[in-house]
Formats: structure tokens, sequence, C-alpha cells
């Protein structure tokens, strides 16, 4: 009980740590969040120890349910996690010594901290990424809903922010769905990837002892150990997959609010939130200000912030394994929260989001929006090259505009003085819903096609 509060190392260092370096090398503060993937794992590797018959069935039996005593303590906040063990796993192991005395030396046998922390920051992150799809699910629900109560809305399509083509607000939503779509097959994809367990290499050049890895790796719930030992125990290409998809999403997310910012403007007023998704001004009484929206949009940087650092870490770090290595977790953890809580917040968004149908309707009519429906009909009825219908066509827009009129309000003689043979249906071509639905390609706008496509939707989910 002498050396109680003594590192492992000891007995091979003379004097204690200098105060500053404890504090700065101590990660328990965050790598306590890998509890749960720690004990698990340790407990996987001791029945394999019992197993393979390296240690004695009773001092793993002991192991065992003293770790499982030790999760009940951190479960109900009962467990005091100190700086001077300077992580998780000494943490645990610490205690393990307490609880079940020199049996809990038994427990290191065969590893190593360097494939001890790989293999649950890998548990983790496998456990966070179906984390985030479960919420990117939702909210391409969330977006799904509100596109089938849409299907007919019309509204402006804009390039460059100016009105463009007419376009159905339910086939406009969907394109954010389309991109939730990759962004979920992307974390998919990943889990894919890290599926190999790590246990077992220990430090860096495997172990002596008669191990079964492929025991572990079952256990753990991964396809296979992975194949070189040295790789492993340098390997965080899962902890930048996860930050780089995270990064994609979350610049997704940011564009749709930043959208939403747009067409919630005054200049736009083309959709409305409900007031819980609001927040007021501290001297402007009037304003009704999309503050979550600007938060989804925001925090974009914090997801991007975060895959820089983590690829900068990485760059030049010679192989094997460097105690840079520590700040990988804090960086993944702070994505996967940024992430998660843009997501959750992106759903209520579209559930309490409201557009504004009229508005949508009058600017969809302003713009010259039906000009391109003009030009197509002169080369599918006329057999007009399009060049030259597309010039008719730019006459007929001049001639609006200087008239102060949207092409749905020209007269049937007005369009005749730029084509004379015509007859009083092309009239319908200017009519914007008529445009909308005439986008039947696959992939287009109109309302069978969005219909198919929430159809098809539906099965993704």
């Amino acid at each position: 009980m002498k050396n109680k509060n003594k590192t492992v190392w000891s007995k091979r260092l003379k004097g204690s740590p200098s105060k500053l370096f404890e504090r700065i090398g101590a990660s328990v503060h965050i790598d306590k969040r890998l509890y749960k993937e720690d004990i698990f794992a340790s407990k996987v590797h001791t029945q394999m120890l019992i197993k393979q018959k390296i240690i004695p069935i009773k001092d793993g039996n002991k192991i065992i349910a003293g770790l499982k005593k030790i999760e009940k303590l951190i479960d109900s906040k009962k467990f005091k996690f100190e700086a001077k063990y300077e992580d998780i796993h000494l943490n645990i192991e610490k205690k393990l010594f307490e609880i079940i005395g020199p049996s809990a030396g038994f427990l290191h046998t065969a590893r190593s901290r360097n494939d001890q922390v790989v293999t649950d920051f890998k548990l983790w992150v496998k456990k966070s990424t179906k984390e985030i799809i479960y919420e990117i699910s939702k909210l391409m629900r969330s977006i799904l809903l509100k596109s089938e109560k849409n299907i007919d809305t019309v509204m402006p399509g804009f390039t460059h922010l100016k009105n463009a083509q007419p376009v159905s607000f339910a086939h406009y939503l969907l394109a954010y769905f389309e991109m939730l779509k990759r962004d979920r097959k992307r974390f998919n994809n990943n889990l894919d990837l890290l599926d190999e367990s790590p246990l077992g290499v220990a430090a860096l050049s495997g172990t002596s002892y008669n191990i079964d890895r492929f025991y572990t790796s079952k256990k753990l719930g991964f396809k296979q150990p992975t194949s070189n030992s040295i790789d492993t125990v340098s390997d965080r290409d899962f902890a930048i997959d996860f930050l780089y998809a995270c990064a994609v999403c979350a610049m997704h997310l940011s564009r749709l609010a930043e959208d939403f910012i747009i067409l919630n403007s005054d200049a736009y007023k083309l959709i409305d939130f409900d007031d819980k998704m609001l927040t007021g001004s501290s001297i402007m009484p009037q304003k009704k200000n999309p503050d979550p929206a600007e938060l989804i949009r925001g925090r974009t940087g914090i997801n991007y912030g975060k895959l820089n650092s983590m690829l900068t870490i990485m760059k030049g770090l010679p192989i094997s394994y460097f105690k840079d290595l520590q700040d990988d977790k804090s960086l993944v953890f702070d994505g996967f929260d940024t992430l998660k809580d843009t997501l959750s917040l992106s759903s209520e968004l579209i559930k309490n989001l409201k557009p504004n149908k009229k508005r949508m309707l009058n600017m969809a009519n302003s713009g010259f929006t039906t000009a391109t429906d003009f030009a197509d009909y002169l080369v599918k009825q006329k057999k007009i090259p399009f060049r030259e219908s597309y010039n008719i066509s730019s006459k007929l827009v001049n001639y609006a505009e200087k008239k102060g009129k949207n092409l749905n309000e020209l007269s049937f003689d007005e369009v005749k003085k730029f084509y004379k043979n015509l007859d009083k249906k092309i009239l319908q071509i200017f009519e914007v819903k008529n445009s909308m639905n005439s986008k039947k390609s696959y992939g287009g706008t109109s309302s069978k096609n969005v219909k198919n496509m929430i159809k098809r939707y539906k099965k993704d989910l």
C-alpha cells in the first residue's frame, strides 16, 4: 500500500513528474467518455486470456467481476477520476487493484495501452457512427413529411439567387434528402472500413503469448482482426473518415440553413417559422430572427476545424504510436457532439417551417421564369433550332420587361408579334404550374415525378 499513488512506471523513473506536464499530459477528463468501451474490451480480453489458459480462471473471474463493479460505480457517478493516473485506462486499472487486489495485475497481460486505446476508440466511433446515421435518417423523415404536403406548391427555382424556373417546393426540399442520403451512405461506408479489431497487437509488434485475436474480434463485434501490428497502433484513418463525414454532412446542413435564412428574409418572405424557432431583438421590438438556422450554419466551422486539426496531427507523424495521438479523441468527441446537435436542430427547423404559398406563386410568376418554356415550345412544335427560338423568347422577355408585365400577363396578340404562326394554347405555356409539371424527365420537378420519388424515398427509410 506504500506505493498506492505511484504510476505503473514509477520503478523506472526517478522522482515525481512535473505538475505542469501532469496536467497537460492527463487525458482522463476527456477519455473517461470511453469507460464503457474500455471495460467491455477488458472483459473480452480477460475471457480470451482464460480461454487460452494464459491466466488462471480464478484470477480472470475476479477481474471480470471487478470490472462490472467499476462500471456500476461510474454509471452511478460514484467513481473518482484522478488526473495523476493520466487516462481512463489506468484509472480503471488502479480501481481494480483496490477492489480485487493483486489479481488485477493479470489484466494487462498480452496487451498495451497502444492497442487498448485504439480498440476503445474504434468501438466508440462505431457506436457513435450508428447514432449519427439514426439522426440523419430522422432528418430525412422530417424532410419527406414536409415534402409530401407540398408536392403541388409552386416556388421559383433560383440560379445565382435570381428567379430561374418554377419548381415544386417538395422537389426543392428533396434535394437535401439526396444530400443526406449520400451522408448516410458515407457513414455506413466508414463502418465497413473500421470493422477490424486492433486488440492483441500490443505495443507495436504483437505478443509472444498464445492469444486468439479472432476470438476477441468476434466478441467485440468486429469482422476480423487487423493484419499489421505497426499500422494498427498508428492508424487513425477511422477518426479522419468520421470527421470528414461529419464535415461534409455539416456543410449540407449549412447550405440548408443558409437557404432558409434567405427564404425567410424580408426580401423574400417565402417561408416562415413557428415562433419557438425564432428569437427577438434586445432593442428592436419588431424583430423575429432565425437564430437556430444561423447556429447550424455557424457550427459547420467547428466540424471543419476538427477535421483540419486531425489531419494536421497526422501529417508527418512517424509510424507507430506517439503521444500526439492523445488529442484525437477530443476532436472526434467535439465533432460528434456538434453534428448530432445540428442534425436534431435541423429536424426541428423543418418540422416548424411553413411555406408562404401565395408569395411563392407570385414570385414564381415574376422574373420571366417561363421564358425557356416558350423557347422549348418553338423547338418542339415549330421545329425551330433552339438558338433561334432562344432569341425569339429573349425578344419577348425584353418586350414584357419594357411593358412592366409578367409573361403570363401578356395577351395572345402581344405574343404573336414575335412569332406569327401560333394559336391561343400558347398562353398555357406561361402558367408556372404547367411549366413545373412539364418537367417530366427523370429527376425533374413535375408533380408526378416528385410523387414517385417520395414513394421510392420511403423505402430508403
